[in-house]
């Protein structure tokens, strides 16, 4: 597998300021910017077949059998998403690579293969509390997370739904898969609501060597 060595990746949880960072990397040293969900430009052109996970959103026709889903296949359906766009995600890179330019990478490539494409100096890993994760999913004014807050509001019993979709989110942001991150070798900054997000870049940027 090759190596992007004009890539810098950040992996980790949700709320860590991740796309934060991307988005002032890319503008700060002249890069380009891979940001969230970056692998969405070639969702309409997905085999279902060969990209089930990824199709099961864009073929959905009632959206609130999304959000009525058991936290098991939530989280069986996240990973498989995961899985899916690391295909994406590396078949985009080549391409974006090659441009010579510094790639800023907002990411869900495994912890496996970001050891075998990319520098361990270019890899970062920025977490929060996994309580956090839950308990500010729909704190963010993004229209799709309150599409589905709406959704869930319209179910015949919506606090009961609204607890079953917080358990698969319990499950996505679990402790375990927090500690996998904190221990993966790489280097890994921590959220601090007591930073600033001129602090914060400055720590990334002394992590990928930019400084």
């Amino acid at each position: 597998m090759m190596i992007f060595d004009n890539a810098f990746f950040i992996n980790g949880t949700a709320y860590a300021g991740k796309s934060t960072m991307i988005r002032l990397l890319a503008e700060k040293h002249d890069g380009i910017a891979c940001e969230e969900n970056y692998h969405n430009t070639l969702l309409p052109e997905l085999n279902r077949e060969e990209f089930p996970a990824l199709t099961y959103t864009r073929d959905l026709h009632d959206w609130h059998d999304f959000v009525r889903r058991s936290p098991e296949t939530y989280e069986a359906w996240y990973d498989a998403v995961s899985r899916e766009c690391e295909i994406l995600e590396l078949r985009i890179l080549q391409k974006v690579c090659a441009q010579g330019r510094r790639v800023f990478v907002d990411t869900n490539i495994s912890l496996e293969t970001l050891k075998s494409i990319a520098r361990p100096q270019h890899v970062l890993i920025m977490l929060a509390d996994p309580e956090v994760s839950v308990r500010r999913f729909f704190e963010r004014p993004d229209r799709e997370k309150q599409f589905l807050y709406r959704l869930l509001t319209e179910e015949e019993h919506p606090e009961q739904a609204m607890e079953n979709f917080r358990q698969g989110l319990m499950r996505i942001n679990s402790p375990q898969r927090y500690e996998r991150f904190l221990h993966s070798g790489f280097t890994v900054i921590q959220r601090d609501d007591n930073r600033s997000i001129e602090a914060t870049l400055a720590l990334v940027e002394k992590a990928f060597g930019l400084m």
